[in-house]
């Protein structure tokens, strides 16, 4: 039994942010009470995990205790439920930052998700590393004792607080190492005082957690000595969980909610996952995968940055390495969770080696093309499940075009775009079905970019486009463009955005637009001398029926949406004269030709140039200028 002796107590606020966390945790997660067991089980499982790890290094640091389990009981008169790990413990300082304070951002990021989703959502509880606030669910006081591995007895620590805003921390001597965290239940919870309850929740969330979880065996119903055996003596533990590593047992024993729950334990989410493979590889190189895609996106997927991801867990042997082994899959595939154990790694191995490990990129390589084979399935079989992935995770995914060459063309398989065939934004289609169904004669995938779905299916670049019946992809999403930089042709066509470049006419097309150049040459002359160094050059439009005016650009020209963008997020990006084409068929145009006034037609020309920098999502210099000019224009036609 765990003794400890106090002394230099102090007491410490908590952090702004962490005193926000807990008052959400406690006044809104009353739907998912017994969340907290899970939580700390999870941590307990960590703390052995790492301690496991530890001692490949320095043995020493099991002395007296080698076995790793995690214990879990309560006290129906003390009211209290204990969980305590034989793990790698905590110091005094590491104690202040895992609880009294911030130790990353993600308690900032909890807090600014729950205020998004106005009110707090369990499944966020784990993602952000403030689990062990769950306790306060059930607790209106908790009490951490904690000692590391390796340290004196007299450096253990006491932790107290009944999380109203303050906490205790006490030295503490403790003859143990690891941490048993205490929970003095509030009034009204006395459902988690019973046994088969406890059992119940162990089974339900951590019954893959490798560790054995003891609880005290209880007596048979009808033994009327059990209280006094009770009191007199020692408890009867026995082992509540499977014990076992999940991934390491034959997939035909393992059931499709067995694989739910070890995925919502693993991720910390209450909503079961989409699809997971489970792969035993056997050769010159051995390792198991239990890979998965969740149904929907963590709230840390982008919030935290690209910096800040979280990767598979490493095992070898069955032995922890790692939580976050971001080695083992590429950037855009870091919502995956899952875990590797490979059987051919050392046990030593270092982040440092693992960057440099040559096996190590083999089980890169197999974990990606086991998610990819994945994605595909569910894009076969499951197409409304599909639909959903792609809503969740599809911009994450078009990163791929970019970081993953080898993949680019099956990860281009799998994207989905509205079409100007399409009936509004929901229907999308791949690009292999875009490809077949080509107008004959048609050799390029045409598509065109804009800052959202109305913007790009408004487009006036598209008129000429839908009047030769050419489907166009709709790409409306902010990474699309950076996107399309490096998808320059599927199934050997190129991509084309209707807005760059000239368009192919054929041989009468191209005499009428040779024709209507010269008509309107007098025109043209006119406008570059009324737009002045506005504009790089004015010409007669090949993609225009209806509108008055749009841009084009140069085939490696960034598209105004784009670089507007950019500039707001910092980043210098060089200007460009627009290159302005006009439709001389319009009543405006005739206008600016007729016009004899030139205030009036200086206006009228700026004003065409304007209406197609916004048809372009590009900014307008002077807002209130086009404002002005247009109250000028309106007044006097009136």
């Amino acid at each position: 039994m765990t003794t400890s002796t106090e002394t230099q107590a102090e007491t410490r606020a908590f952090e702004a942010e962490v005193a926000q966390v807990l008052h959400l945790v406690t006044h809104s997660l009353y739907s998912h009470k017994e969340i907290f067991l899970r939580e700390l089980i999870s941590n307990a499982s960590d703390a052995c995990d790492k301690l496991r790890f530890e001692s490949i290094a320095s043995p020493d640091l099991l002395a007296g205790d080698a076995e790793l389990r995690i214990d879990v009981s309560w006290d129906k008169d003390a009211r209290t439920i204990t969980i305590r790990d034989t793990g790698i413990g905590m110091s005094r300082d590491e104690v202040v930052a895992n609880i009294g304070s911030i130790a990353s951002s993600g308690t900032r990021r909890f807090l600014e998700a729950m205020g998004s989703e106005q009110k707090a959502d369990a499944r966020l509880i784990g993602q952000f590393g403030v689990g062990f606030y769950s306790a306060f669910v059930v607790a209106d006081r908790v009490t951490v004792l904690t000692r590391r591995a390796g340290a004196a007895p007299e450096d253990g620590v006491k932790w107290d607080s009944d999380g109203r805003g303050e906490y205790t921390l006490e030295s503490a001597t403790l003859p143990e190492r690891g941490t048993t965290v205490v929970l003095h239940l509030k009034d009204g919870e006395d459902e988690f005082l019973d046994g088969w309850k406890l059992r119940g929740l162990v089974r339900k969330y951590s019954d893959h957690v490798a560790f054995p979880i003891r609880m005290p065996k209880e007596a048979p119903a009808g033994d009327d000595d059990s209280d006094d055996k009770k009191a007199d003596a020692a408890p009867e533990w026995e082992t509540a969980n499977d014990a076992s590593a999940l991934w390491s047992r034959p997939k035909s024993e393992i059931s499709d909610e067995e694989y739910q729950a070890f995925y919502k334990s693993l991720g910390h989410d209450f909503n079961d996952a989409a699809a997971w493979t489970h792969n035993r590889v056997e050769g010159s190189q051995s390792f198991t995968t239990l890979l998965y895609l969740p149904a929907r996106p963590p709230f840390d997927l982008m919030m935290g940055g690209r910096d800040e991801r979280k990767g598979l867990k490493l095992y070898i042997k069955r032995v922890f390495i790692m939580d976050a082994a971001e080695e083992l899959l590429p950037n855009y595939l870091r919502f995956v969770r899952g875990v590797v154990d490979a059987d051919d790694l050392p046990l030593n191995v270092s982040r440092e080696l693992l960057q440099h490990n040559r096996q190590l990129e083999r089980i890169k390589g197999a974990c990606v093309k086991r998610v990819l084979d994945l994605i595909e399935k569910l894009s076969r079989d499951e197409p409304e499940k599909f639909a959903a992935f792609l809503r969740a995770f599809g911009n994450t995914l078009k990163e791929g075009i970019v970081e993953d060459a080898s993949n680019r063309e099956r990860i281009a398989k799998l994207l989905r775009f509205a079409s100007t065939k399409s009936d509004g934004e929901a229907q999308t289609v791949s690009l292999d079905d875009y490809v077949g169904r080509m107008a004959p004669g048609q050799d390029a995938i045409w598509y065109v970019t804009a800052d959202g779905y109305r913007a790009a299916a408004g487009s006036p670049q598209l008129e000429a486009f839908r009047a030769k019946d050419i489907e166009v992809l709709l790409m409306s999403d902010r990474i699309d463009e950076w996107m399309l930089g490096n998808l320059h042709e599927y199934a050997g066509k190129p991509l084309k955005h209707v807005a760059k470049g000239e368009l192919p006419l054929d041989a009468a097309d191209k005499a009428r637009q040779e024709e209507a150049a010269k008509a309107a040459a007098p025109l043209l002359e006119k406008l570059k001398r009324l737009l002045g160094d506005r504009v790089e050059d004015v010409r007669v439009s090949a993609r225009l029926t209806d509108s008055p005016s749009c841009l084009a650009m140069s085939e490696w020209e960034m598209a105004p949406h784009l670089a507007h963008l950019l500039r707001e997020a910092g980043q210098d990006v060089p200007e460009n004269k627009p290159t302005l084409e006009i439709n001389p068929a319009h009543p405006l145009l005739r206008q600016v030709e007729t016009e004899t006034d030139d205030a009036r037609a200086a206006d009228l020309a700026t004003l065409l140039l304007e209406q197609a920098l916004l048809s372009a999502g590009a900014q307008l210099v002077d807002p209130t200028a086009f404002v002005q000019r247009m109250n000028r224009l309106l007044a006097g036609a009136a």
